[in-house]
């Protein structure tokens, strides 16, 4: 069933697509919240040996992963090519050389993570960095996510949540009754979709992250240059008049302060295991338990 609220996946991968060569110089809160949750990643003890980065754009965060496990494999996937394209422009001079010298264990897919085009527990690690708003049944990319973890392994990700550009939001409901800012869920609902998708011991948290501009006009822009369209399937067709357009700028600068306009956003994070199965578990202690009496009897017969 189509909601109004889902989003049109041809229309997202063209936005994304044309954003690729502006995204890096707009993305500053994208970058932001990736490195607070590489910060996270410091009081959680696990050394993957096979990373999937889901949503991974150009590529900041493939290389942050890089850098931490450098003897790691990443499957960077995204559903824009051209992200792709400028995660892995071509370099000259001395970079090249060692770049050739050391090969980066980076493999680059082009898919949607709603239907992830990886086998069963193929990968340790799922890194996804605001990536999950973008998908129309999270249940499902959940679902996904659980299939190609390992058993044991850490899933951890960013997206947004419902207070998200509310102010933008409201000046636009004042003027139309049409969505122009996607739908996001709430923490809480997130926490029991990954319940229900099998995951074990999931951990929520959310802060409000607010970014300030000169006018609406260059809002509007950064959200354009990363790619952040409005790809609803119950969005307005056409384009705003300027009377219109006027009227959400005046909504707007009822905002003002300190004379800027704020833009808020709602930051959630979330990780959880993928749990052990207990036939999985038993095999393991029974494997341990033969290694340690085969030690027992070695030692034995060293002593006779």
């Amino acid at each position: 069933m189509i909601y109004e609220h889902s989003l049109d996946k041809r229309l997202l991968r063209q936005s994304f697509e044309n954003a690729a060569k502006t995204y890096d110089h707009a993305a500053v809160l994208q970058r932001e919240i990736c490195d607070r949750m590489l910060s996270r990643l410091d009081y959680i003890k696990y050394l993957p040996d096979f990373i999937l980065d889901m949503g991974s754009g150009t590529g900041y965060g493939t290389r942050k992963l890089l850098e931490r496990y450098d003897h790691s494999k990443i499957i960077a996937l995204d559903i824009a090519l051209t992200m792709h394209l400028q995660a892995c422009q071509p370099i000259s001079g001395w970079r090249k050389w060692v770049s050739f010298v050391k090969r980066y264990p980076i493999d680059y897919v082009t898919g949607d993570i709603e239907q992830l085009p990886l086998q069963k527990e193929s990968v340790n690690m799922i890194w996804s960095n605001l990536a999950l708003q973008w998908c129309n049944d999270l249940k499902q990319s959940m679902t996904e996510c659980h299939r190609v973890l390992t058993p044991g392994g850490l899933i951890m990700f960013s997206t947004f949540g419902p207070d998200t550009l509310y102010e933008l939001r409201k000046a636009f409901k004042a003027v139309d009754s049409h969505h122009h800012i996607n739908h996001f869920i709430d923490m809480h609902d997130i926490g029991d979709i990954l319940v229900h998708a099998g995951f074990a011991e999931p951990v929520m948290d959310m802060e409000y992250i607010t970014l300030t501009y000169q006018d609406v006009a260059s809002i509007v822009r950064d959200l354009k240059a990363i790619g952040a369209h409005n790809v609803m399937i119950g969005r307005r067709k056409g384009l705003t008049g300027k009377g219109v357009w006027q009227q959400i700028i005046d909504r707007y600068e009822l905002l003002r302060q300190s004379g800027k306009l704020p833009a808020t956003y709602e930051v959630i994070y979330g990780h959880a295991w993928k749990p052990v199965s207990k036939a999985a578990l038993l095999k393991a202690t029974t494997k341990q338990k033969l290694g340690n009496q085969r030690a027992v009897a070695l030692c034995q017969s060293a002593s006779l």
